[in-house]
C-alpha cells in the first residue's frame, strides 16, 4: 500500500507540474515576449484579420503575385467542393496539411506540371518554359507555404505591372521590402512572403 500511495502521489505531482504549471508558464511567457507569433502571426489590415504570414493563400487575380502549388488548396474550398461527385467523394476532405507525395515518374504529376506550365506561359507572354522557377511548379511539403523565391517574384513582375499599372521598379521595391534572407545567414534560401507583398500592392492600388 505504501508503494501504491507513493506512486499515486508522484503521478499527481507530475501531472500538476507537467500538465498544468509548465504549460501555463510557457503560455504566459510566450504571450508576454512573443505575443504576435504565439497567436499565429496574424496580419491585420483596416482592423480586419486578413491572414497569417505563416500560411499561404490562393491568389488568382492577375493583379497579385501567385504562390506555390498546394496539394490541399491552402485549405480553401467552395461550397461546391463539399458536395459529392459521381463517385460519391467530395473535393473537401477537411482541414489538412501535406503533399500528394507523387514520384517523379507518376503520370498525374507530369500532367499537372505540364498544365501549370501551359497556364503560366499563357498569362506571362515572353517567358520561356525553361525560365520558370522550380518552386512555382512544385508543391511544398505542407501545402501551406506562404513564400516564393525572389526569382519567382521577379518573373511575375511584368504581368503584375501590366495588370496593375504599377511600375516594375516599384514592384521590385515592394518585393525587396518583404524578402527575408537565409536564417542566421546559412540556413534555407531567401524567400518572399506573398501575402505581405499582395497587401502592399492592394494598398498602392487604392491610392491610384
Amino acid at each position: 500500500m505504501k508503494t501504491l500511495k507513493r506512486s499515486i502521489l508522484i503521478s499527481i505531482v507530475f501531472l500538476i507540474l507537467c500538465g498544468i504549471i509548465y504549460p501555463l508558464t510557457m503560455t504566459g511567457i510566450s504571450q508576454l515576449i512573443l505575443n504576435k507569433k504565439a497567436n499565429g502571426s496574424i496580419i491585420i489590415v483596416g482592423g480586419k484579420e486578413v491572414g497569417s504570414e505563416l500560411i499561404g493563400q490562393s491568389f488568382t487575380d492577375p493583379r497579385f503575385f501567385h504562390g506555390r502549388v498546394s496539394a490541399v488548396n491552402y485549405n480553401t474550398y467552395t461550397e461546391a467542393d463539399t458536395k459529392p461527385d459521381k463517385s460519391g467523394k467530395a473535393a473537401y476532405g477537411g482541414v489538412a496539411s501535406g503533399s500528394q507525395n507523387l514520384a517523379p515518374s507518376n503520370k498525374a504529376l507530369a500532367d499537372r506540371v505540364q498544365k501549370d506550365i501551359a497556364d503560366f506561359l499563357k498569362t506571362h507572354p515572353g517567358v520561356k518554359k525553361e525560365d520558370i522557377p522550380t518552386d512555382l511548379l512544385t508543391s511544398s511539403g505542407s501545402g501551406l507555404d506562404p513564400d516564393i523565391s525572389p526569382e519567382s517574384a521577379k518573373i511575375q513582375m511584368p504581368a503584375v505591372s501590366k495588370a496593375t499599372g504599377i511600375s516594375e521598379a516599384e514592384l521590385q521595391s515592394i518585393v525587396n521590402k518583404y524578402t527575408e534572407g537565409k536564417a542566421l545567414g546559412i540556413f534555407g534560401e531567401p524567400r518572399v512572403n506573398v501575402l505581405k507583398v499582395n497587401i502592399e500592392i492592394a494598398s498602392v492600388l487604392k491610392k491610384i
